[in-house]
């Protein structure tokens, strides 16, 4: 039996022997066949001959038959047409006399023959030389220069380039001479930029770290790909290549003549001689005017004499532009936080739970008509007439009664006159709160709009000289919001010496602090920074531990927002405060350091913190909080940074310790602050019904800061669903109305996002509002639950209108025809490709969400904005032809 089996495996192994010959043989057959009708047709057998007897003649002694046969493969060579994916049929058939073509050259002596005859060989190097030997570009500088280096083809300058990139490399390892390489590179980048590839003339000027060399180049016709393609990398690289590409845009920018794109790149750097210098010399007025309402939005003032720049630049009519733009989209009718909440949809029990009038539901009501009713000046709740006005601030008892008056300020947004004449009987009130309320409302009433006779400063540095510790603190408060990016120096007399008074209260002294962050924001202050490094070293241990203390390295990180590396030395000084508050002030400071830079390292870094284990016993674990939002801080703005974000938010989630698990749905919130991405919704839906309740609270508020300001219907669902669910938690329940307020902020025309102009700048105010607000809710229960709920309140100096409205040169209504669409990156594409998607036309003027961009539909006017949104200046064009007067 057993050798029957034997007998029958031995056939089947004989079998598949068989079988497998028969298919080699079947494969050789068909090769064989191939290669017949891959013979070479009459006319490439011609090409080869004659390429044969060409090199047999370059072999030969006699000279005067050299000149002509090199000439002729340069023509066959030149003029060879063959496909795109294929090898041109000279270089083909040249391919085995390669190695002997190089030796018959070694042996001619040096003569305009044997130049030439290198330059034949550097384009057959590009095919058949050896990986790494950079033969084309050896034989490149044997051969003849005043060849056009362009003639030879685009691909062979494209290999050219990559060689003379990999021998830069090589040479400067060794510390040999570039000079060679570089004058070839810069023969190369006119031809690149001719031929529509100004990715590779920028790329090969960064690796020979040249780029500075680039503006000499590019003329009229190139300058816009050249700067959107260095500008699109500037997120890339590390410094200080990233700057270096900035500073030469701008320079190529200005050459052209084309100051407001190069006042956008200068506003990038944060280098405040370059804004001067782009700003002062641009000679046309109405250009000037756009430009100075783009600083205007950036909080950033220069002086000039002309009264209508002055306008533009204080910010002075944004109340009237938002007002028109109500009106336009027909919302002018207040609204009550009845209209938000929707009660009557969510579950009876807790309908009937939201109508008990207890102080906690009425300071959750004020805050949602506060951000529901911003910046409209008129509501049903404070301003409907005298006797209401005063009776619904009663409502809200003892410190509810501080965010109830400062309420005033929000809804009066911007509107100074108007605000002012509305607080002003509250200022005089005999209670501290209703009082402190007041000075607050007048800080929010005016950030993010500068007035000449400067209200804040006149009626709240009295208060900080004399009044209780609520006055005093409400009136600090109010001076960093109304004053937030301005860098103004009369507050540095006024809130440095609170500072530094150890005698005060560590709520005070923290206060100013932040204050002043805020004010000098990303301005490195030297005297800000040792007098709070100072006061943290001098303040006693228990001092240290207070709540406040947050604040106060926040203070100091919020100087050196997107500094980089100008922070190295506060970083090294607070190593030696040995109390925990040093350790949070580091992280706080190196992670606003490099907001919204994509750092990599300093994420990782950030990373690094939240997986040390710290025993709690022993130190405080606050500053991984902080870490984890840093991760969120460095990466926005950037589109792959923030997506590898969201899945490592989801790690920590799962496996971070309690106070980083309370701090990423924190972090989501500042990632994509009124950007309601569906994937991040549904996590902080998830988040928001946590069995630890600060994850949920964190995820609640998260959720109001994503949809702030777009009445998002899903969100707006999920809220009344949260409200439902948490109806028997009245702390929960607050925190859920008051996101309900963010998400219809301002009836949906807002947003909290602090990156504008196509998303290119990053507003320093605004990140020192959106951050404060954030801090605050790493200890939600002393400050949103406890006596300091209008910190809540730092959200006014992110929020802007998120409108495109159009004027004509002299400020006057022009309402034009747009169409809006997803923006698309057009970065290094060919042609003119479309930069936005699926759009709708619409006339100005009109709401733009996140990711949304508008062009004009028409050509009849020009628009003097670099990018269509905010407040645009159109300019009738003078080539316009109307087809239907045609």
């Amino acid at each position: 039996m057993v050798n029957e089996q034997k007998d029958m495996s031995k056939n089947v192994d004989a079998k598949k022997t068989d079988e497998k010959e028969s298919v080699n043989s079947a494969t050789k057959e068909k090769n064989d066949k191939k290669e017949q009708q891959e013979e070479l047709s009459e006319e490439d057998q011609q090409l080869k001959s004659e390429l044969e007897l060409l090199v047999e003649r370059l072999q030969e002694d006699k000279r005067e038959l050299h000149r002509p046969a090199l000439e002729q493969l340069r023509t066959l060579i030149r003029t060879s047409t063959s496909s795109m994916t294929s090898v041109p049929k000279p270089l083909k058939f040249l391919s085995p006399h390669y190695n002997l073509l190089k030796e018959v050259h070694a042996k001619w002596s040096d003569s305009p023959d044997k130049r030439l005859f290198a330059d034949i060989l550097s384009v057959l190097s590009m095919t058949y030389a050896e990986e790494g030997q950079r033969e084309c570009l050896r034989y490149r500088f044997i051969g003849s220069t005043e060849e056009d280096i362009g003639s030879w083809g685009h691909e062979y300058v494209r290999h050219l380039s990559g060689e003379i990139m990999q021998e830069y490399e090589a040479r400067t390892e060794k510390d040999e001479t570039t000079d060679d390489l570089i004058a070839l590179a810069l023969e190369i980048v006119p031809f690149f930029l001719r031929h529509n590839a100004e990715a590779d003339a920028v790329d090969l000027l960064l690796e020979l770290e040249s780029i500075t060399e680039l503006p000499r180049f590019v003329d009229k016709d190139t300058y816009e790909r050249v700067c959107l393609y260095m500008v699109g990398c500037v997120n890339l690289l590390a410094p200080p290549d990233d700057i270096q590409f900035l500073r030469t845009a701008r320079a190529i920018y200005r050459q052209q003549e084309k100051y407001p794109q190069a006042l956008i790149l200068s506003i990038r750097m944060g280098d405040h001689e370059l804004i001067n210098e782009d700003f002062n010399s641009c000679n046309d007025p109405t250009l000037k005017k756009q430009m100075a309402l783009l600083l205007a939005r950036q909080q950033i003032h220069i002086e000039t004499e002309d009264t209508e720049i002055e306008e533009c630049l204080r910010n002075t009519h944004l109340s009237r532009y938002f007002i028109s733009l109500a009106k336009e989209l027909d919302v002018m009718e207040p609204k009550t936080p009845d209209d938000i909440y929707k009660s009557y949809l969510e579950n009876h029990r807790t309908a009937f739970t939201a109508n008990v009038d207890s102080a906690r539901n009425n300071l959750a009501s004020t805050f949602v008509n506060a951000f529901i009713n911003a910046a409209f000046g008129r509501d049903k709740l404070m301003i409907p007439d005298e006797e209401a006005s005063s009776s619904w601030i009663y409502k809200t008892k003892e410190h509810g009664m501080i965010s109830a008056t400062a309420s005033l300020g929000l809804i009066s947004l911007w509107d100074i006159e108007v605000g002012l004449s509305l607080i002003d009987k509250y200022m005089y009130s005999n209670d501290d709160n209703i009082k402190a309320g007041a000075l607050l409302a007048i800080g929010i009433l005016n950030s993010g709009v500068r007035e000449e006779s400067d209200p804040p400063l006149a009626l709240l540095s009295d208060s900080i000289e004399t009044g209780s510790v609520c006055v005093k603190q409400a009136a600090i408060y109010g001076l960093g919001l109304a004053y937030a990016g301005s860098g103004r120096e009369e507050l540095l007399e006024l809130l440095l010496p609170l500072v530094s008074d150890t005698s005060l209260s560590m709520e005070l002294s923290s206060m100013a602090a932040l204050s002043l962050g805020m004010v000098f924001v990303g301005s490195c202050n030297g005297d800000i920074t040792s007098t709070i490094l100072q006061t943290m070293m001098e303040r006693e241990d228990v001092h240290l531990k207070d709540t406040w203390s947050r604040f106060m390295a926040l203070g100091l990180g919020l100087l050196f927002l997107g500094k980089q590396d100008a922070s190295d030395a506060t970083l090294e000084t607070l190593k030696a405060i040995e109390h925990p508050i040093g350790k949070q002030a580091e992280v706080l400071v190196e992670i606003l350091s490099f907001a919204g830079t994509g750092n990599v390292l300093k994420v990782q870094k950030m990373l690094h913190i939240c997986n040390d284990h710290v025993d709690k016993e022993k130190e405080d674990d606050l500053h991984q909080g902080f870490a984890t939002i840093g991760v969120a801080l460095i990466a926005m703005g950037e589109d792959i940074g923030s997506e590898m974000c969201l899945r490592t938010f989801n790690h920590l989630m799962h496996y971070g310790e309690p106070v980083i698990r309370r701090a990423v749905p924190l972090a989501l919130g500042l990632l994509c602050a009124s950007n309601p991405l569906v994937n991040v919704l549904d996590t902080l839906s998830k988040y928001s019904h946590d069995n630890d309740g600060d994850v949920a609270i964190s995820a609640i508020f998260a959720m109001g800061l994503v949809g702030a300001g777009t009445n998002n219907a899903r969100l707006a669902q999920m809220f009344r669903q949260l409200a439902s669910f948490y109806h028997k938690d009245a702390s929960t329940l607050f925190m859920v109305r008051i996101s309900q307020g963010l998400l219809h902020m301002a009836k949906g025309t807002m947003t909290l996002n602090p990156f504008h102009t196509d998303r290119q700048i990053m507003s320093p105010a605004a990140v020192a509002g959106l951050m404060t607000s954030i801090i605050t809710f790493t200890d939600y229960k002393s400050f949103i639950f406890g006596k300091w709920h209008y910190m809540l309140y730092s959200l006014v100096t992110a929020m802007y209108p998120r409108f495109l409205i159009t004027f004509d040169e002299n400020l006057q209504n022009l309402p034009v025809t747009v169409r809006v669409g997803q923006a698309v990156d057009v970065v290094g594409q060919a042609g003119r490709p479309k930069t936005i998607t699926g759009f709708q036309t619409h006339s100005t003027p009109v709401l733009l969400a996140h990711s949304e961009r508008a062009e004009l539909a028409t050509e009849e006017y020009i628009s003097l904005a670099p990018v269509l949104e905010g407040i645009v200046l159109l300019r009738k064009n003078p080539d316009y032809m109307d087809e239907d007067k045609e």
